[in-house]
C-alpha cells in the first residue's frame, strides 16, 4: 500500500522535496530523543518514495551496526538480517557510498543469504542510499516494497536527495545527542564535588581534623565499603543528617 500523502504526491520532484524538508527542518526542536527523531526522519522517508511499505535508518561506525526508528518490525528483522550475515543493500550503500536499487529479492543474486533470508518477511524490493556528511560516512537510509519493480529512477532521485539532507539532520542529531549526555556527565560531576566538599566539611567539623586528613577518611571509607568517593560522601551527609533528627 502507498503511504504518500496526497499533498506531496503531485507536486514536480523539486517542490517535493522542498515540502518534505521543510518538515525535516523541525525535528530537532520536536523530538525529545535521537531515535524519535529518526523515526520521524524514517516515516518521512516512506512517504516521500511511492510505493514504500517500510522504511528505516542504519547507523554504521567502526565500534557496530545499528538499525534505528524503523517504521515497522519488517524493516528492523530485514535490517538485523544484513547485519547478522554481513551482506545486504543497506551495508552495501553504506561502505559504497552509493545508492543501491533491488527490484526483486527473488531475482537479484548479490547477496543470496540475505535476499533468501528476507523473502519470507513479504519484502520484495528495496532501495538504500547512503548518508555521508563531508568525507564522513554515518550509515544509509533505505525503504522496502512489498510488490517487485516498485522502485525506478524518479524512486532513485528522490531517495538520493532525501538522503543528501537527512545526512546532515543525521550528523546534527547525533552531535546534539553527543553534547547533551557530555552536558549531564559534566552536571553530574558538578554535583559529586560540591557533594565531596560538604562532606569533608561535615568530617572536618566533627573529628576536629584538616581538609587533607577528612579527604583521607572518604578514602578509607571508600575502600573498606568498596564504594566511590561521591558515594561515601553522600553516606557521610546522610549520616548528619540523621544525627541532626
Amino acid at each position: 500500500m502507498t503511504r504518500t500523502s496526497p499533498a506531496t504526491a503531485t507536486l514536480p520532484l523539486t517542490d517535493e522535496l522542498a515540502a518534505v524538508f521543510a518538515r525535516m527542518s523541525g525535528l530537532l526542536l520536536s523530538a525529545e530523543t535521537v531515535d524519535t527523531a529518526l523515526g520521524l526522519l524514517s516515516a518521512l522517508a516512506q512517504e516521500t518514495v511511492p510505493g514504500s511499505t517500510g522504511a528505516g535508518v542504519s547507523i554504521v561506525d567502526e565500534e557496530r551496526r545499528r538499525s534505528s526508528g524503523s517504521t515497522d518490525d519488517r524493516v528492523e528483522e530485514a535490517d538485523a538480517l544484513q547485519y547478522d550475515l554481513d551482506e545486504g543493500p543497506c551495508l552495501t550503500a553504506a561502505s559504497t557510498r552509493e545508492l543501491v536499487r533491488v527490484d526483486d529479492l527473488a531475482v537479484d543474486r548479490r547477496w543470496p543469504r540475505w535476499a533468501d533470508a528476507a523473502l519470507p518477511l513479504g519484502l520484495r524490493a528495496a532501495m538504500s542510499a547512503p548518508l555521508v556528511v563531508a568525507d564522513r560516512a554515518l550509515g544509509a537510509i533505505k525503504v522496502y516494497a512489498e510488490q517487485p519493480g516498485t522502485f525506478d529512477r524518479h524512486s532513485e532521485r528522490l531517495l538520493t536527495l532525501f538522503s543528501a539532507q537527512a545526512a546532515i539532520l543525521v550528523a546534527n542529531i547525533q552531535s546534539h545527542d553527543r553534547a547533551t549526555r557530555l552536558s549531564a556527565g559534566m552536571r553530574e560531576a558538578f554535583r559529586d564535588r560540591d557533594v565531596v566538599s560538604t562532606a569533608k566539611g561535615v568530617l572536618m567539623g566533627r573529628n576536629a581534623v584538616d581538609e587533607s586528613t577528612a579527604f583521607g577518611m572518604l578514602l578509607a571509607r571508600c575502600q573498606e565499603e568498596g564504594v566511590t568517593v561521591a558515594q561515601a560522601a553522600r553516606a557521610v551527609l546522610d549520616s548528619a543528617a540523621r544525627r541532626r533528627r
